[in-house]
């Protein structure tokens, strides 16, 4: 079964990058489809940004366009989410998850995904 393990958050100053890690482990990663969801408290999950096996397809929300970029690396079985530009709204917990998908699009709707992670925390704050 597929396990994901997120890491890389922290406390950050606005305006500043972090780079949050997804490795998986039990199964190759490039049979799924990742996400990278957060949510902050009092607040519904959000999906962030998605990507297909090899990088074929990839998507954001509007709220990270041009300042958050999602990758693969198969030879990690790691999925990764480089964000500059952070601003305080920003703060959350980040998941990624997974869902089985060899072709087509990814998604951003956190229903379609099977299996998460158990988050990492990003603070932005001055």
């Amino acid at each position: 079964q597929l396990q994901l393990v997120e890491s890389g958050g922290g406390l950050a100053q606005p305006g500043e990058s972090l780079r949050l890690s997804c490795v998986a482990s039990g199964e190759t990663l490039n049979l799924y489809a990742i996400g990278w969801f957060r949510q902050a408290p009092g607040k519904e999950r959000e999906g962030v940004s998605c990507i297909t096996r090899g990088g074929l397809w990839t998507l954001y929300a509007d709220s990270v366009k041009g300042r958050f970029t999602i990758s693969s690396d198969n030879a990690k079985n790691s999925v990764y989410l480089q964000m500059i530009g952070l601003k305080p709204e920003d703060t959350a917990v980040y998941y990624c998850a997974a869902v089985p998908k060899l072709f087509g699009a990814c998604s951003t709707n956190f229903g379609e995904y099977v299996y998460w992670g158990q988050g990492t925390q990003v603070t932005v704050s001055s």
